[in-house]
């Protein structure tokens, strides 16, 4: 996450600077000396300290520019004067600090806007994953693909296995693997199958840690060839899924 300082004063921005290191030292600290250099900036901070008077363009200035490019970016003002907080709310601010802070008040607002950051991030990535929706006992159904540990038809239904349940729909095999992509292997006409959740295989079944599908014969060095290319492509170590033939 990375976390800007805007101020024109230096000492200002080392206090700020060295706040934020103590109090969250995972953050990327960048400094900016004006409100254009922020501007002029060609990737904008997730968190930014702005001090309102400055030379040049002001702070509430430069938030109003900034709102233009990125409508998700915290701003936390850093002033001396209260005057602004109404017009702050105009531009979206996150917080309105008042110097001098209190350590105690810096580091509720920090934590609190670290927090919402990595609460758009973690609601981001969901909505990002490749899901399903399915029908399933008249119920609209959205599986993630990536909980999906394997699937298999049963009496012209699809049953779908993650770690939680199992789900069952009427649908095709063949579309629910185009969907799936290069992270799962078809290894039956029946089956198919999740590489990252395989605890081990041989010439005959793909093993998980409840349950298994079967393997077809002819699939067999293919699949052996297509899950070492996963785990390569992955970084993850060789013995992942053994073969016991």
């Amino acid at each position: 996450m990375q976390i800007g300082i805007c101020d024109d004063q230096e000492e200002i921005r080392g206090m700020i600077a060295d706040r934020v290191k103590k109090l969250y030292p995972a953050g990327d600290i960048v400094v900016y000396v004006s409100g254009q250099e922020v501007l002029d900036a060609p990737h904008l901070p997730d968190i930014l300290f702005l001090d309102i008077q400055m030379p040049g363009i002001d702070g509430m200035e430069t938030a109003r520019r900034l709102r233009r490019r990125d409508r998700q970016m915290l701003i936390i003002f850093v002033t001396v004067i209260e005057d602004y907080v109404f017009e702050s709310f105009d531009v979206g601010a996150f917080h309105y600090l008042v110097k001098p802070f209190e350590d105690k008040k810096f580091a509720e607002v920090l934590y609190h806007a670290v927090r919402q950051c990595h609460d758009r991030e973690t609601e981001r990535a969901v909505k990002e994953k490749p899901s399903l929706l399915i029908t399933a006992k008249g119920k609209h159904i959205t599986v993630h693909i990536e909980d999906i540990v394997y699937a298999e038809v049963f009496n012209r239904k699809i049953i779908i296995h993650t770690p939680k349940e199992d789900i069952e729909y009427y649908g095709k095999m063949k579309e629910l693997e185009k969907i799936a992509g290069c992270g799962f292997y078809r290894s039956h006409r029946a089956y198919l199958v999740n590489f990252n959740y395989i605890e081990k295989y041989d010439a005959s079944a793909i093993y998980f840690e409840n349950g298994k599908a079967l393997m077809s014969k002819q699939n067999y060095q293919d699949f052996v060839k297509s899950y070492l290319r996963f785990n390569q492509r992955e970084g993850k170590a060789n013995g992942s899924g053994y073969s016991r033939d």
